[in-house]
This record gives structure tokens, C-alpha cells and sequence, in this order.
């Protein structure tokens, strides 16, 4: 379609107004709202994510975040109908990809007028996109060289090595620590696998976690009875992870419990050498940029999913939904059981979007994927 075209999709000239921000232009008007963004796709700038996805990255001027994600009494009665129509700009001209809805968005106070600031925007399409039209709109990125499974070799041998090598070369070093260093950590006597995953962490604050997390070196305490040291948790504190606490110093490689908010603990099935390592991989997973989910899965699906993939060699994380991990380069998949209807649930992580690539042809239906 030509500019002029899609402009009108919005209402007439009159009533529109026109925004250009970062790599996406937003026109509003009285009939709809038109987005567009350039074909190709990073991080770090609006685009067309997946067959389902678009991407807007703000900060959005205040009538952008108005018509799309705006608190209701702040729009005209009309306006929560209109269409959002979604296009691309690529070598062929402007590509029309069909309406969506957003689904997603961030805002952060402006301090200086008291404004909410669109941030970042998902907005889901009516009608997903066929692999050719998205291969038009997003390319395929350029080979790059995924990290490399030789730290699953060690697993069964040296498991301090295998979580050191996983995190390096799962995340980026950083420049920022996980805690200023004026942070005074208490005085306890660690095991030394955690006193090694709080090392790595000093400049991988990352794997401390995205969706559960270890708590900080400075946050570290005891339970009411002082006779567990709890130093992870759940996201909204639905339960938690503690090593027994002695005065006769730490285990060399102690039990791990796991405890629901009213529950008695019960014991992880890996001792901390191996809980740490799924626990990296649980986090790393969850917090990938590039994910693969898919809906509920049946134990053939799950065996067609895995079967391109090395299983991790310990026994099941976490009691609450006994948890199997299968890897490939810069890949993580992670496969919980819940147990009764909900029969089994499946999420993949990776550093890149060709690391999806062994789960693409899987025959599953996938609420997300990002390959």
C-alpha cells in the first residue's frame, strides 16, 4: 500500500495528528490509529518480534499512550473501539500486516509534569502472520556463535565448574555489581557452592533470577526458629529454599529445603551442587529475551519437543511441579509436570533466536515463539 493509503485508514486529514519516535511512527485520528516500523528486528528498537507480535519501544508522546494504553476516562467513548492497524516499512514499500491489540505495556512516571510515559508496547495481531510474510518483514538474523554445552560434560564430575561455566556463558559480564560494594555482607559461614554463585553473580546479577530468585549476599537471614538459613524465594513469597544452619559450620554439598508459606519443608531431590544448577537453568529460561511456550502438552508431544535436545543428567527440581531440563546450544527448555488436569507445561529460553531452532518443526501449538 502507498503512505497516503494507510494514512487514511486513520480518519480524515484534518483529525489527524502524526509521531515519530525511535524507529516506529504512530498516526492518530478519529477512525483508527496506524503503527509503523521497519522491517528487520532488534532488542533495542520497535519492530515485528514474532508471527504474533509487535514491538513498540517509547518513550511515546503523551497522545500515543493516551490511545493505546490511556486510563479509560482519559479517552473519548469512541475511541476504545477504533482499530489499531499495524504495518511495516521494508525495500518493497509499506506492508500492511492487519489490526491488533495491545497486550502488553510498560509506563514510567514523569517526574516533571506528573505524566505517565509509554516505555514499551506489545500489541498482538488478529491474524498471525504465514512464515513467508514474516521472513518479508523480519529477515532471519545472521548466524552467530551460540554458547557451547561443555559445561553439561561436567555435570556428573565437577559440578562447581559446570555452573561456572554455564552462567559465563549464558549472560553478558556487566560493569555494575550485583550490590554496591559498601554493602556489608553478614558474617555467615557459607558452603562454598553458594559462596560460588554468589561470586559469579557480583557481575552476572542475573542469575540470581528473573521470575524466583537467591536472595542478595546482604539479605541473607534465618528463619524465625534459627534453624534455617533462607536464601531463596519465590517471587511474591509463595514459598522458599533454606540450608539446615548449624553452629558446626556448613555441609560440604548440604540438603536443600523447600518450604510452601504454611507447609513443612521437604527436600529438594539434588543436594545445593545440583539445585544451583537448575535453578541457573529455571531462571535462564524465564528470562530469555526469545522464548518458546507452548500450550498444555501431552507426553508425546513432550517427547517430540525433547527429542532434538540433551536431558540434563539430574533428577527432577523443585517438589511443587517436579521439573526436567533438556539443553542445546543457547537453548534451555524446562518441562513441569503439575500433576491432576494440568497435565504437563513446557517454556524454552535462548540467547539468540537460531537457538529455537530445533523446537520449530515440534508438532505443538504454541501460545508464543520466537524463532
Amino acid at each position: 500500500m502507498d503512505d497516503d493509503w494507510a494514512y487514511a485508514l486513520c480518519g480524515g486529514t484534518a483529525a489527524r495528528e502524526c509521531f515519530t519516535f525511535g524507529s516506529a511512527t504512530v498516526v492518530v485520528g478519529d477512525a483508527g490509529t496506524l503503527i509503523i516500523v521497519e522491517a528487520g528486528d532488534a532488542l533495542d528498537r520497535s519492530c515485528v518480534w514474532n508471527a504474533c507480535e509487535v514491538r513498540l519501544l517509547g518513550p511515546a508522546p503523551t497522545p500515543v499512550r493516551k490511545r493505546l494504553v490511556g486510563e479509560p476516562w482519559e479517552r473519548g467513548a469512541d475511541d476504545v473501539k477504533l482499530p489499531v492497524h499495524l504495518t511495516v516499512r521494508n525495500s518493497e514499500g509499506l506492508l500492511y500486516l492487519g489490526t491488533g491489540s495491545v497486550t502488553r505495556a510498560g509506563t514510567v512516571l514523569h517526574p516533571g509534569d506528573n505524566e505517565h510515559v509509554l516505555t514499551d508496547c506489545a500489541l498482538r495481531l488478529d491474524e498471525p502472520l504465514s512464515k513467508l510474510d514474516l521472513d518479508r518483514v523480519r529477515p532471519p538474523l545472521p548466524p552467530v556463535n551460540l554458547p557451547s554445552l561443555e559445561w553439561l560434560r561436567q555435570v556428573d564430575g565437577n559440578r562447581v565448574s559446570a555452573l561456572e561455566r554455564f552462567i559465563t556463558g549464558w549472560y553478558p559480564a556487566t560493569s555494575e555489581p550485583a550490590e554496591p560494594p559498601s554493602v556489608q555482607a553478614p558474617a555467615l559461614d557459607l558452603p562454598d557452592g553458594l559462596r560460588q554463585f554468589y561470586r559469579l553473580a557480583q557481575h552476572r546479577p542475573r542469575c540470581l533470577g528473573v521470575q524466583n530468585r537467591v536472595r542478595l549476599l546482604s539479605k541473607l537471614q534465618t528463619d524465625p526458629t534459627g534453624e534455617m538459613l533462607v536464601f531463596g524465594e519465590e517471587n511474591q513469597g509463595g514459598f522458599f529454599w533454606s540450608l539446615l544452619w548449624t553452629l558446626d559450620g556448613p555441609e560440604a554439598d548440604p540438603t536443600v529445603w523447600f518450604r510452601e508459606y504454611d507447609e513443612p519443608p521437604i527436600t529438594e531431590q539434588e543436594p545445593l551442587s545440583g539445585f544451583l544448577i537448575q535453578f541457573s537453568l529455571y531462571e535462564a529460561s524465564m528470562g530469555a529475551d526469545y522464548r518458546a511456550i507452548p500450550r498444555q502438552l501431552t507426553a508425546q508431544q513432550v517427547d517430540r519437543l525433547t527429542e532434538g535436545l540433551l536431558p540434563l543428567p539430574l533428577r527432577p527440581f523443585w517438589p511443587w511441579a517436579p521439573t526436567r531440563f533438556y539443553v542445546a546450544p543457547g537453548l534451555v527448555l524446562h518441562v513441569s509436570d503439575e500433576g491432576g488436569d494440568n497435565g504437563l507445561s513446557a517454556w524454552a529460553g535462548a540467547t539468540h533466536r537460531s537457538a529455537l531452532a530445533p523446537l520449530a518443526d515440534a508438532p505443538v501449538e504454541w501460545s508464543r515463539f520466537d524463532g
